[in-house]
């Protein structure tokens, strides 16, 4: 997924407003090298940092730079060096596939041999070489989706933003999609942020997260780090009716989930197994297993928006 290296994009205290409301009210933070999760709710300011990113959009004050770059000042040098996957479609209609993708290469900056070439390239790589001469008027979801992929690559950018780029896709498409996007960071090392409201998808191909909340950001670092094991989150399987347990539970500071296989408990600071035990004495339940647990990227999530309660 990329080596850990100097950030691709750096933003401090970055205000962007649509007239009175702000947008993103004063957030900091990095992206590394490899690949980055930006999560949030509706709303939250994902779809704004990407187009501050690319220069659409100017800041009310704070720094933004990509590839040491004011994307304000020089959009044009920062787009050239980003592929960008909208989440709404983005052809041109009566267009085939491969004009289309070679088309945007030309408004990348390549020449238009150069361009031309590529484009079956990429249309090949991501699985649209026999259809590349259709128009894309007559493609399938998962096919506009995939020439939307490759119309990001054609010109080989340092960063890929992929705006929510397993919507509408069926179970399948959406496999095939995050083994696409899998591949391009891994076996062609490619550097990218993926912007979803599917944590699944961001779990599987990201190694680190940026959570945006109302406007500003609710938590940031590697999945791997916010997932790591907690001592006070555990997995609990119980045999008995356990509404007393949960609800003594959440009284004595702690919380609960379901889980795969039983509950979730989040304990209260300073607290271990000793209390759940304790707990389901009291509420004549038995504890049949327990496990030590590691928070989910769901609970992260969850926890950064606080819908958690502080443990």
């Amino acid at each position: 997924m990329g080596e850990v290296g100097q950030p691709l994009v750096e933003f401090r205290d970055l205000i962007v407003s649509y007239g009175p409301v702000q947008a993103l009210a004063g957030v900091s933070g990095a992206v590394l090298p490899g690949a980055t999760g930006l999560l949030g709710p509706n709303g939250a300011g994902k779809t704004t940092f990407l187009k501050t990113l690319l220069g659409f959009l100017r800041p009310d004050s704070g720094d933004l730079a990509a590839f040491g770059l004011d994307p304000a000042r020089e959009p044009l040098e920062v787009r050239r060096r980003v592929g960008y996957m909208p989440e709404q479609d983005c052809h041109l209609p009566g267009m085939t596939a491969s004009g289309f993708v070679a088309f945007a290469g030309e408004l990348s900056g390549m020449p238009r041999d150069e361009a031309t070439s590529r484009a079956h390239e990429v249309l090949y790589y991501v699985g649209l070489g026999e259809a590349r001469y259709r128009t894309v008027d007559t493609y399938s979801t998962g096919m506009k989706q995939r020439v939307k992929l490759a119309q990001a690559l054609v010109h080989d950018p340092d960063l890929l933003l992929l705006d929510e780029p397993t919507n509408g896709l069926d179970p399948g498409g959406r496999e095939e999609m995050l083994a696409l996007i899998q591949d391009v960071t891994t076996r062609r090392s490619m550097s990218l942020i993926l912007c979803s409201h599917l944590l699944h998808d961001v779990e599987r191909v990201c190694a680190s997260v940026i959570v945006f909340n109302q406007g500003r950001v609710a938590t940031q670092g590697s999945v791997a780090a916010l997932t790591g094991p907690r001592r006070s989150v555990f997995d609990v399987r119980l045999k008995g009716e356990p509404t007393a347990f949960l609800t003594d539970l959440k009284d004595a500071g702690g919380d609960w989930r379901d889980g795969e296989d039983g509950v979730r408990v989040f304990l209260p600071d300073g607290q271990g197994p000793e209390l759940i035990f304790r707990l389901a004495g009291a509420a004549s339940v038995q504890v049949r297993a327990l496990r030590p647990g590691a928070e989910s990227l769901e609970d992260v999530f969850l926890r950064a928006l606080g819908h958690e309660v502080q443990d």
